[in-house]
């Protein structure tokens, strides 16, 4: 193989039944972050990717702004004014906003020529709501039948005059400012200029229709200021008379007295209609409006929309967001080994080493000065070597190494720990019984005649099939198979072969089997095993498999000594 394998200590951990059950830790969080981080950066960046080509896309939008002083009218009381500041307020918004200042902007800029509203088609919403108030309408008109035009229909000019007025309303804002009589018109625009002009024209188009509603109001009240005028006089008049005639001929001073009473208040009510009168002609003649502009729109220096601050920070929030619920998505449906954790909540186990690729390393090879093989170990297997060490101890000396998967790097396992227990003075033996494949033995002894296949048809031919790589270790080849692997004819009884007989010549036996989902043969050798040893590939087994293959070697009374999750990362060491 071509990976160096590096590991963590190898804690053996206890099995807890309430380890699922308990409340997430911060470790936890620490290694989900660890582990999806890609997910979350690579969603934050789709987020920042869509906001920059919007930010860069998007036609900028600048709003311009011109404020209005409102005059309450003087002829009320300081209550009556406290209590209508608001609702005149709110009419005067009302008025600035309506269909008629607006129509009278779009005449005034002629807007019908100006591609921002000529060009804009009506969306599906303006359809719906002309379909539904022209339905209205045409059930309100008795004589509406089906098929027949009205004459109030409205024409194409008048459709788009609406169109108009409508986008007008959409990018014109009238609002007051906090609690004072100040109106604020804001307009936006794909320009300063066009901002500006829009604001302004709509603030003088809202003092025209004032000073308009002012001379109507002040027509109206004139007309009937007229009327009572006339009335008054009648009656001052009469009233006069009445006093003359009774001076004439007074015959009870207090009934003179009452009359010139009477006399006095008709001329003084005459007296102020008429100063009335002529205050509403003058209205009429030069009318005033409710509001004056304080601060005209000038054109804006930046533009208000789009803004890319934040547009940005709420990219990068939203995608956070996104992110973290993709990737706990994706971390809890993953069944792939990630953590040793997994499989010793999953499977039972007590040992699981993490083992992570760093560089690449040659096999042993064999020096021709003395016959026997330059002994070159990979680092970071002083840990899993240890945990074999602790295993003979127990008389566990006979060990299988087999894979769950193909390619998960059990054969350079079993080589490193070999060569490792060789190192430490323990006479070693190495047996590939990876049938039908083995990288082991083409990588060690490819020009081999014989191997296990003839040892297991004749004892005798083990101490001539035997390969001395090292004074301390030794390698068993695998030879030319045939139809039936092995480790099956190792675990039928029928061979000579016998792993007791070799327990009295080697302190320890590393055999090195095919993967469990190619091949049957751990099942069939399991029980003839001290131990086996489960080698998984990180990130590419599945937790189902690993229990699959634990399961199944312990149902044929194999046992179990501690699985290896192989090629992890290096964050994952740390």
């Amino acid at each position: 193989m071509n990976y160096v394998y590096g590991g963590v200590s190898p804690t053996a951990l206890p099995v807890s039944n309430s380890s699922a059950n308990s409340p997430l830790a911060l470790q936890d969080v620490f290694f989900f972050l660890r582990v999806r981080w890609p997910w979350i950066v690579a969603t934050i960046t789709t987020f920042l990717a869509l906001s920059i080509a919007h930010l860069t896309t998007a036609r900028p939008t600048f709003v311009a702004d011109t404020q209005l002083l409102v005059t309450l009218p003087a002829n009320s009381s300081e209550t009556q004014r406290a209590s209508a500041e608001d609702a005149f307020l709110e009419v005067q918004l009302q008025i600035a906003g309506s269909s008629d200042v607006l129509a009278a902007t779009a005449s005034a800029l002629d807007l019908a020529s100006d591609p921002d509203f000529a060009d804009q088609t009506p969306s599906s919403k303006e359809i719906a709501k002309e379909w539904l108030m022209g339905l209205l309408l045409g059930r309100a008109e008795p004589g509406n039948e089906a098929g027949e035009i009205q004459p109030g229909a409205r024409t194409e000019e008048q459709k788009r005059m609406d169109r108009i007025i409508t986008r007008l309303r959409s990018i014109v804002t009238l609002r007051r400012s906090g609690r004072s009589t100040i109106l604020q018109i804001s307009a936006a625009a794909s320009s300063p200029e066009k901002a500006a002009k829009i604001a302004n024209t709509v603030a003088q188009e809202y003092i025209r229709k004032n000073i308009q509603m002012n001379a109507r109001a002040a027509q109206q009240y004139s007309e009937w200021l007229e009327k009572f005028l006339v009335e008054q006089q009648r009656e001052l008049r009469e009233a006069a008379n009445a006093l003359t005639s009774f001076k004439a001929n007074p015959r009870d001073q207090f009934k003179l007295a009452e009359l010139r009473s009477a006399a006095d208040a008709r001329r003084a009510l005459f007296e102020s209609t008429l100063t009335r009168f002529t205050e509403a002609k003058q209205r009429i003649s030069y009318p005033v409006s409710d509001a004056t502009v304080v601060s005209a729109a000038t054109p804006p220096l930046s533009k208000d929309r789009p803004r890319g601050s934040l547009i940005l920070g709420f990219s990068i929030a939203v995608g956070t967001g996104a992110g973290l619920m993709l990737a706990m998505i994706r971390h809890v449906g993953d069944r792939r080994i990630i953590r040793a954790r997994q499989l010793i909540q999953a499977a039972g186990l007590k040992t699981v080493t993490l083992l992570g690729r760093r560089s690449v390393s040659s096999p042993p090879a064999a020096d021709a000065s003395n016959g026997a093989a330059t002994l070159r170990t990979l680092d970071g297997m002083g840990e899993l070597a240890a945990i074999v060490a602790g295993m003979r101890r127990r008389q566990r000396t006979v060990i299988g190494i087999v894979a769950v998967n193909p390619g998960s790097g059990a054969t350079t396992i079993a080589r490193e720990l070999a060569i490792l227990t060789a190192l430490s003075g323990s006479q070693t033996l190495l047996i590939d019984a990876a049938a039908p494949k083995s990288s082991l033995s083409a990588a060690i002894a490819p020009q081999a005649a014989i191997g296990l296949v003839d040892v297991l048809d004749d004892i005798d031919l083990i101490e001539t099939a035997v390969i001395s790589l090292a004074p301390t270790l030794q390698f068993l080849p695998l030879g030319k198979v045939g139809r039936v692997t092995p480790a099956i004819r190792m675990s039928s009884g029928r061979t000579q072969w016998s792993f007791d007989a070799l327990k009295k010549k080697y302190d320890a036996i590393l055999v090195d089997l095919p993967a469990f989902s190619a091949s049957p043969d751990a099942n069939a050798i399991a029980p003839e095993l001290d131990g086996v040893l489960v080698v998984t590939a990180y990130g590419r087994t599945s937790v189902d498999d690993a229990v699959r293959a634990i399961d199944s070697m312990r149902n044929v009374d194999g046992e179990i000594l501690g699985a290896v999750v192989n090629n992890a990362p290096a964050r994952m060491l740390q």
